[in-house]
């Protein structure tokens, strides 16, 4: 019997009734929030698709996509409501198990493979209407590295949005900068705009300085992947000097901003003494190191969090750091944490509710212990918005659908009808395939546990 229980005769015979047409991709509308406007494929990729594969494409139509529909009927695609001829559907959040169909392979970022309660009646209906659910988060190369991504972006943004809240939170102190002048990345057209204010306020800083009161202004990217350069991509447009996290103590005057980046090496330690960090050893025993993290935070005035973090890792920042720090005679010199990874309680633990575009920060206060919404508020200011490529949704889109792109003929032309060992399909998608003709494949089969649980 599968996970999910067995599909019943109705929907077996629905099946049987609607054949599939064989090259029809379809695109599903996003729904799961207004601010969610990206796609998995902008209006130029669906043209390519029709004109150079002879791929059909159906678009549901939808309101709020950054692309209108008009565009992709432009591209070719058909507009229509009903996906059910489409034997291959494309979308980016996860998918209503009300709104699945039978026999259906589908392609999207799932949030399953952790055994998340939220989407398991999800995943139980996959297999009941025995579909296939292919991962993008799983689509990784022989070396296991991510395919397909959006941390860039997530980067980019929460950059933006990051300097925005500085410039916020220095307003409240009484202090002008030019960092009043960036507005969030949601409110900006495209990157483009974005990178213009940005470049701007970089501008004002070169020729002004920014005030006494806050130098030096110290910004820290902990983390070195797609998010932080992102991230660092978007504050590389100011002025500034880099410099070496064991130096941060010994910071000439000078220089309009100060940028530094940790590693592994400058966060954790081994909690043998005498022990010396390895980061192969760290990767595979967490357990044996600690935080050391702290030793930098009363030198950095912003905080931007790009690092993957689990529950066997120390934290980044604890309360107690940070309370230790702002009941110090020397005060808390930190204004904001852009934790543009957003983990819960994770690296970050006065992270401890993900916001919203429309209301992006509160304020957590280390020596009460509490927050308050919005920035004005005594203590640090804290940036998790769980979304943020969502804030450069043409940009984003477009970079998305390039990297999907190669593997969409081979989507379209794979019988997946057959047993999954024959299942002829790249090997990035193959390794992304959860389930198979309503089965979990075999890597994924641990996830049986937490249906029947």
């Amino acid at each position: 019997m599968r996970p999910g229980g067995e599909s019943s005769g109705r929907e077996r015979a629905v099946r049987m009734a609607a054949p599939k047409l064989p090259h029809r991709l379809g695109i599903r509308r996003e729904d799961k929030s207004r601010w969610e406007r990206r796609v998995p494929l902008a209006p130029a990729q669906v043209a390519a698709l029709v004109r150079d594969h002879g791929i059909a494409c159906t678009v549901e139509p939808s309101p709020i996509r950054i692309f209108p529909d008009r565009e992709y009927a432009v591209a070719g695609a058909r507009i229509d409501e009903d996906l059910g001829p489409c034997p291959v559907v494309l979308a980016l959040k996860e998918i209503p198990a009300e709104k699945l169909r039978p026999d259906t392979t589908y392609l999207f970022f799932s949030h399953t493979i952790k055994g998340q309660t939220h989407n398991l009646p999800m995943l139980r209906r996959l297999l009941e209407l025995g579909c296939q659910l292919i991962d993008y988060e799983r689509m990784v190369d022989d070396e296991g590295r991510r395919l397909l991504f959006f941390g860039r972006h997530a980067g980019l943004a929460g950059m933006i949005d990051t300097l925005w809240t500085l410039g916020q939170r220095l307003t409240r102190e009484g202090l002008a900068t030019p960092f009043e002048a960036i507005r969030p990345a949601h409110a900006y057209a495209d990157l483009d705009a974005a990178r213009a204010a940005v470049t701007a306020a970089g501008a004002a800083i070169a020729a002004g300085g920014l005030p006494a009161a806050v130098a030096p202004l110290v910004v820290g990217f902990a983390g070195y992947g797609h998010v932080s350069l992102g991230a660092q991509e978007i504050f590389d447009l100011l002025p500034h000097r880099v410099v070496a996290p064991e130096a941060l103590g010994h910071l000439p005057p000078g220089g309009p901003l100060w940028k530094v980046v940790f590693r592994e090496e400058h966060t954790v330690e081994p909690l043998e003494p005498g022990a010396a960090f390895e980061l192969a050893d760290y990767r595979a025993r967490p357990e044996r190191y600690r935080s050391s993290f702290a030793r930098h935070l009363p030198h950095l005035t912003v905080l931007v969090n790009g690092i993957y973090w689990e529950s066997s890792n120390p934290r980044l920042v604890t309360c107690a750091e940070l309370g230790a720090l702002a009941g110090a005679s020397s005060g808390l010199r930190l204004r904001v944490i852009g934790d543009i990874s957003c983990d819960l309680n994770g690296a970050i633990e006065c992270t401890i509710k993900a916001t919203k575009q429309d209301d992006p920060v509160y304020t957590y206060d280390p020596l009460a212990g509490t927050t308050t919404d919005g920035i004005h508020a005594p203590g640090v200011a804290i940036l998790a918005v769980d979304n943020l490529p969502a804030e450069l949704p043409r940009d984003a889109s477009i970079a998305f659908g390039d990297l999907l792109m190669p593997f969409v003929p081979a989507l379209l032309r794979a019988d997946f009808s057959v047993p999954f060992a024959e299942l002829d399909l790249p090997a990035p998608l193959k390794r992304a395939c959860i389930v198979h003709r309503g089965e979990l494949t075999d890597g994924y089969r641990y996830l049986e546990r937490y249906l029947r649980s």
